[in-house]
């Protein structure tokens, strides 16, 4: 399995994340479904923005992650301010076998 960090840049005040938020918690709830979903939730430092981790079967790349994120309701709302994908690797694993 390969392993991405998908990170979200957004306004913690922003009306339009607000309005979004249920799509976009439903698309993520079909990926978490699908086996592709590591993890994800907002950064809690008040600076907003989030990150998201998947999990995608090998050979699959940033353009694959990329891909499977560009239907998130958040980015096809136009409701973030950047978006970043990393290939991560999770070297103490403890995602094995979820």
């Amino acid at each position: 399995m390969n392993y991405f960090a998908v990170l979200y840049r957004y306004a913690p005040d922003s009306e339009l994340i607000a309005t979004v938020r249920p799509r976009h918690r439903e698309f993520l709830g079909s990926l978490k479904e699908e086996g592709k979903l590591v993890g994800s939730g907002p950064y809690t430092d008040g600076d907003g923005g989030a990150l998201i981790v998947l999990r995608l079967p090998e050979p699959a790349g940033v353009e694959d992650a990329a891909s499977l994120m560009n239907n998130d309701p958040f980015l096809k709302e136009g409701a973030l301010d950047g978006r970043e994908i990393r290939a991560w690797n999770p070297v103490l694993n403890i995602f094995d076998g979820q």
